[in-house]
């Protein structure tokens, strides 16, 4: 295959639709927009207007709950680190959150890092992390490593 040879794959690209140049372009004239009215002028901004009656999004309920101190954690799963320390970007027998964002493997921290158990688990790991699911736990003891538990739910078990 040659530079010239390349094109975008069928359908992927569309031109421009260049409105209010001329009849025969087909979009000439009103632009598309019909006759006269609100909506057929410059500088309308109707969304969710209703025309002076209450709006739907007024009108309705509003449901749910979003918790004002919750927390907001990066996730790595195992297969993940087993990867990178494959690669050599990590070493297993020193894993904290600060050499997981000096990897590469998380991009950054956010309110701590919580290790999740999908993928095969690094073998002689020791981990250090704000927390981690049973299962992550389980594989990574099992392949003989160490997980250090670090947030809020590691100081209650303390206790």
């Amino acid at each position: 295959m040659k530079l010239n040879e390349l094109s975008p794959n069928a359908g992927s690209t569309q031109n421009r639709h260049r409105v209010g140049r001329g009849v025969g372009s087909g979009k000439g004239k009103t632009g598309g927009r019909g006759v006269k009215g609100q909506k057929a002028r410059s500088g309308v901004a109707l969304n969710g207007f209703e025309g002076g009656q209450m709006p739907v999004y007024m009108r309705l309920p509003k449901r749910g709950f979003n918790a004002l101190n919750s927390k907001n954690h990066a996730w790595v799963n195992l297969g993940r680190l087993t990867k990178a320390i494959e690669a050599g970007k990590l070493k297993a027998d020193d894993i904290t959150e600060e050499t997981l964002v000096a990897s590469g493997v998380v991009r950054r921290v956010k309110d701590g890092i919580r290790l999740l158990a999908k993928g095969e688990a690094p073998k002689k790991a020791n981990i250090t992390v704000t927390g981690a699911s049973k299962a992550a736990v389980e594989a990574i003891e099992k392949a003989g490593g160490k997980v250090t538990l670090t947030g809020p739910a590691a100081a209650e078990k303390a206790e």
